[in-house]
């Protein structure tokens, strides 16, 4: 198996959520439309939420925190 580089696959993220933000609707309307929308929205947050994760290992276990926005800790 290659070597796995997680800061490349949390910039592959940081890439995706990019991509997301910045792609133009395809030209559909009415209820298509805004299904469309919801899901480039979950999208961008999904990889944006991967994207600014640190991460660690714990006993062969790779651990990605991410930070949620307001929190205390």
């Amino acid at each position: 198996m290659a070597e796995f580089d997680v800061d490349a696959m949390i910039a592959r993220f940081r890439e995706r959520a990019e991509a997301v933000r910045d792609r133009g609707l395809p030209p559909v309307a009415g209820a298509e439309r805004q299904r469309f929308i919801e899901q480039a929205e979950h999208d961008y947050t999904d990889f944006l939420l991967v994207s600014n994760a640190t991460w660690r290992t714990d006993h062969g276990k790779l651990i990605l925190e991410i930070p949620i926005a307001g929190t205390d800790e």
